[in-house]
């Protein structure tokens, strides 16, 4: 408990830790339970916290954190709800400025070359083609729009992926 208490942990976290301390696999299901009853676990409070941690902190896009929180046993609606909280106008800028920061470390022999590089380097991040592709047209010459956006994430499911996509305003 006082492990869950310190930092934010997942139910896939805890399991995790209990099967490296060699806790049986009897026990295991009452301690979860337990951490999960008294609060000490909460899989939407733990995925809302790493997406507010990993776009703010990391430059993480929206791809890359679902995919991690999959990996980390976090339930499709908890990682739907979390990936809601993000805020467009925030998130567009940090793909704005990570690009804008990367562009001119990019070796380069042809503008073409140096947009399928940043292209790159954010899909990587996990930024999705849409988001990419709304600065893609300018990223040469520095100017990098913002499209007007609703603030509304639509969850879709793609083969294993839950990707998001935004309602455009501008249309």
């Amino acid at each position: 408990m006082r492990l869950c208490a310190r930092s934010e942990k997942s139910s896939g976290d805890a399991l995790r830790l209990m099967s490296q301390w060699q806790v049986p696999q009897a026990e295991r299901a009452g301690v979860l339970d337990r951490l999960l009853r008294e609060r000490f676990i909460d899989d939407s409070r733990y995925a809302e916290a790493y997406v507010r941690d990993k776009y703010r902190f990391s430059q993480w896009g929206s791809m890359k954190i679902s995919q991690a929180l999959r990996l980390k046993h976090i339930p499709d609606a908890c990682i739907t709800k979390a990936l809601l909280e993000i805020n467009v106008d925030e998130y567009l800028s940090i793909l704005k400025r990570l690009l804008a920061k990367k562009k001119p470390s990019v070796k380069y022999a042809s503008d073409y070359e140096m947009k399928g590089k940043l292209i790159r380097f954010a899909a990587g991040h996990g930024y999705d083609m849409e988001d990419i592709l709304s600065y893609k047209g300018r990223i040469h010459n520095g100017n990098m729009p913002v499209n007007k956006r609703v603030n509304k994430f639509i969850p879709l499911r793609h083969g294993n992926f839950l990707c998001r996509h935004r309602k455009r305003t501008d249309k």
